[in-house]
């Protein structure tokens, strides 16, 4: 586990750099599924660059999310995804804290098809997420529900959901 939190503590710093120059922001998700596999996922984001409905209340606006997950399970049961999402999110206006809800859908590629208890049926899923959370100096903080599941495209379809503590840095 300290092994796992120096890897992804040394990448997000090399990804920093690597964003820094493409004006990119860098997230780190901690979290577990419904069946206490623990998750971490590390993402790059790139805001659509873009207003809808803005008014004195808030704005809607939206970025590119694209993310590697480590999904900890027990010895034969680790997997690892990579997905990437448009996200939608609603930010709410704040003089220095400002309040948002997010929403999106998007692909994952799983490296096998097994997940505890899980069968995926495939390697390709869809991702659906839900969050909401805070954002300030050039931060977020929140917490998320997202569902990995392949739509019926293939039997079985078990699916699985997890629930993250979530924090954003940009740049």
């Amino acid at each position: 586990m300290k092994k796992l939190f120096c890897w992804a503590a040394a990448a997000a710093m090399s990804i920093g750099h690597i964003a820094s120059a493409q004006a990119a922001d860098v997230s780190l998700d901690i979290g577990q599924t419904g069946e206490s596999t623990m998750v971490y996922r590390l993402g790059t984001q790139f805001d659509f660059s873009s207003n809808w409905f803005q008014s004195d209340v808030g704005r809607l606006t939206g970025f590119w999310d694209a993310a590697y997950t480590y999904w900890e399970g027990d010895e034969t049961s680790s997997n690892h995804s990579l997905s990437f999402s448009p996200v939608f999110v609603y930010e709410f206006a704040g003089e220095t804290v400002k309040p948002y809800i997010e929403a999106g859908i998007g692909v994952a590629v799983f490296e096998n098809t097994d997940l505890e208890d899980n069968d995926l049926g495939s390697s390709f899923q869809f991702e659906d997420r839900l969050g909401l959370g805070l954002r300030f100096a050039n931060q977020e903080v929140g917490v998320r529900a997202m569902h990995y599941s392949n739509a019926g495209i293939k039997q079985p379809n078990d699916g699985v959901e997890t629930y993250t503590l979530h924090y954003r840095l940009s740049f």
